[in-house]
């Protein structure tokens, strides 16, 4: 889910593990030369999602990455089928009310942008949890801890398989 950690995550472990990391939405942007609330308002949802399945298919083309997505990667079955054939998936779990205080003040969150974006992203939550959850191999829950402890318990799990859930 959006504000989970997935980038701050995904780069100290890409570090840790001396590997290159990936952040689909900065590829998608790098891309397109334009920032991703752009790419939603020219051509909406739909479009957005036709660039991340492309993103993702490429990128998990590539051997011994880490990779953070974006958090509706999810909602394309072809997505989750390439993320799962391609390595190990981490679904990186928050519940909403945490979500909601690390993402309130970011205006680059274009499913935000509702007259209630609070409900929005707990709705978001409610669609997509149970994707996340059939996907991953690994569920930890980013709860308050500190990333450098977050990537050691990930780091653990990767070496011998376990899932740290709430």
């Amino acid at each position: 889910m959006m504000g989970a950690g997935k980038t701050t995550v995904g780069r100290m472990l890409a570090r840790r593990l001396k590997r290159p990391f990936y952040d689909s939405d900065h590829e998608i942007e790098r891309r397109c030369g334009v920032r991703i609330p752009l790419i939603f308002d020219i051509e909406g949802e739909a479009g957005f999602r036709a660039r991340e399945a492309q993103v993702i298919a490429d990128l998990c083309a590539l051997q011994g990455i880490v990779l953070a997505t974006g958090g509706g990667v999810v909602l394309a079955q072809e997505n989750r089928r390439q993320l799962a054939a391609h390595g190990n998936v981490v679904y990186l779990h928050a519940r909403p009310g945490y979500l909601w205080q690390r993402v309130r003040h970011d205006r680059n969150r274009p499913l935000l942008a509702t007259p209630d974006p609070q409900k929005r992203l707990e709705d978001l939550y409610a669609e997509r949890d149970p994707l996340y959850r059939e996907t991953a191999d690994i569920v930890l829950d980013t709860g308050k801890q500190s990333v450098q402890i977050l990537v050691k318990d990930l780091l653990a799990c990767l070496e011998a398989p376990c899932k740290l859930s709430a």
